[in-house]
């Protein structure tokens, strides 16, 4: 009787020690749960946990398997946490300083002198201005940048120039042609976007971009021309480029093509994408104006190329990306001004 007790007892025992692991083993999952749909929790993973300043592409591949894609994020010289578009800036027009420009440490130069001006207007920089960009500059630009949720370089270009109000208008570069005639075809017969001319209607070549057959990209203008091996412009059109630094200038070819890809942060669709740089980031190239995934929105009218706002790559009508998709074949130079 004594050993049937024990017996039992025993069974019992095993019997609530498999229950409480049970129990254990449910309520770590529960934990899991509840942690991983906590926004606060450190082990979150979303298609916004990689900062326009981070280098990693992890997650982040195209749908043809290429390097991630540079649209709605940049690799350049600023962050796009505030869209430059919405920016007010903080200086009157007293001086700008060149287009294009990207001053940091050791410069010298009217440029310089602008900016300690607008420096010292703010408060940042104490005088005299002598035109040197030195540590103390390239503080008082830190301070500035970091107040006003930039991407913090200690340089001053584009984003950090129109913050500070001495960006030059990038309007005048900007030449818009005469919307085509219905059915108006380019010189290879390809129909021309409202943004696009050909032949002798299309805006000149710009000097010193190149011989032979060839893409040239004039990012002051944000225009492109695709030239044949005679010299003919077969066709010109606006694009909406980089509102960085991010487009390396010189001659650069067509490496890699892809019909439809993605932004490097996920969120769009990006067709007909031409790539000609490669980055730390991703690819910078030609693709047609960029469609938002979550709703099927585009991300800008066919009305504003010639604006600069991408993060890295240049937007295109949807004719002119059939285009270039049809010219731009991999090994085509591409000269970027």
């Amino acid at each position: 009787m004594r050993n049937k007790i024990v017996s039992i007892l025993e069974d019992q025992y095993l019997r609530s020690l498999v229950l409480l692991g049970t129990v254990l083993v449910l309520l770590g999952s529960l934990a899991l749960v509840a942690n991983a749909s906590d926004p606060s929790s450190g082990s979150q993973t979303s298609d916004t946990s990689i900062s326009p300043g981070s280098n990693s592409n992890e997650g982040e591949i195209d749908l043809m398997g290429q390097e991630p894609d540079i649209d709605q994020g940049a690799t350049g010289q600023q962050s796009t946490s505030v869209p430059p578009t919405s920016l007010v800036p903080i200086v009157g027009d007293d001086c700008t300083i060149k287009l294009g420009s990207n001053i940091g440490i050791g410069a010298t130069g009217a440029d310089v002198s602008c900016l300690q001006n607008a420096l010292v207007k703010i408060g940042l920089l104490s005088g005299p201005v002598k035109g040197s960009y030195d540590p103390t500059t390239r503080d008082a630009v830190v301070k500035f940048q970091t107040d006003r949720d930039l991407y913090v370089d200690g340089k001053v270009g584009r984003e950090t120039a129109i913050n500070l109000g001495i960006w030059p208008d990038e309007g005048a570069n900007i030449i818009r042609t005469p919307p085509p005639q219905s059915g108006e075809k380019d010189l290879i017969g390809m129909p021309l976007s409202s943004v696009a001319s050909a032949g002798p209607t299309a805006p000149p070549v710009p000097e010193n971009s190149g011989k032979g057959r060839r893409i040239v990209y004039d990012r002051k203008g944000q225009r492109v021309w695709a030239i044949d091996k005679k010299g003919q412009i077969v066709r010109s059109w606006l694009v909406s480029g980089s509102m960085y630094s991010n487009e390396l200038p010189g001659t650069h070819k067509v490496y890699s093509r892809s019909e439809i890809t993605t932004a490097w942060n996920g969120k769009a669709t990006l067709k007909k994408m031409v790539r000609w740089l490669k980055t730390e980031r991703g690819a910078l190239g030609f693709h047609e104006i960029p469609v938002r995934r979550s709703d099927k929105k585009v991300y800008q009218t066919e009305e504003e190329l010639g604006e600069r706002l991408s993060g890295g790559c240049q937007r295109q009508a949807k004719q002119d990306a059939d285009f270039m998709w049809k010219f731009a074949t991999v090994g085509t130079p591409v000269v970027v001004l």
